[in-house]
């Protein structure tokens, strides 16, 4: 079974446990205060297996559906057999690198709590973006997709953009970090652990795309 799958498998339990318990999101919630003055460092990790609602945990697991295998695959051809291993390591590391910021920001504000694996999932999207930057990528229900490396640059400038804003209840500050976090972290593991120039093929492939390849018609 994929790493993936195995995430999903476990994020979805917790998750729909957590939605008939108070208890469990409490244990759970990335709250700063209790980082701060409780040392429950644990909170940077716990709060990615528990989600606001049905809704939230459907969109954030079955992006890492769609994209998690995709990347799994291009960590086995990048890292070998250490491939699931880092692969593993990003997510669970993303998790809590997403949340720095945010921490740093209200960690002692008691009205701040956040929770879901949604930093972790868009480094995994972000990763998949670095090894297939020409991939057509749009939102759902609507059949307009552009490559994927200029989607990446808009999902950033928006998500910044809301950041700056406020107000609602989207950590973009996570999406923001998580994103970043994915691409560095195969960028930085590559150059350490192998070879394979992760970063000039990403270059090379879009100094080397075709144009029709922009806009596409079509989901990956």
């Amino acid at each position: 079974m994929s790493i993936t799958i195995i995430i999903i498998i476990i994020t979805a339990l917790v998750s729909f446990t957590a939605f008939s318990s108070q208890k469990i999101i409490d244990d759970l919630i990335f709250y700063p205060p209790a980082v701060t003055n409780q040392n429950q460092w644990y909170r940077f990790f716990s709060c990615g297996l528990i989600h606001a609602d049905i809704q939230h945990l459907a969109f954030n697991m079955l992006s890492l559906y769609f994209f998690g295998p995709h990347v799994e695959t291009a960590f086995l051809m990048v890292f070998g057999e250490r491939g699931k291993l880092f692969y593993l390591l990003m997510y669970i590391t993303a998790l809590a690198v997403c949340l720095l910021p945010t921490y740093f920001k209200n960690k002692n504000n008691y009205h701040y709590r956040s929770l879901g694996a949604s930093g972790a999932v868009s480094a995994v999207v972000f990763a998949f973006i670095l090894f297939y930057p020409l991939q057509g990528l749009g939102l759902f229900f609507i059949p307009i997709f552009i490559a994927g490396f200029l989607f990446g640059i808009i999902y950033l400038i928006i998500s910044h953009f809301m950041e700056r804003k406020g107000g609602g209840n989207i950590n973009h500050s996570a999406h923001i970090w998580g994103s970043i976090y994915g691409v560095v972290f195969i960028i930085v593991t590559a150059k350490l652990f192998t070879t394979v120039p992760v970063l000039e093929n990403f270059i090379d492939q879009i100094i080397h795309m075709d144009p029709s390849q922009i806009i596409t018609f079509g989901r990956y």
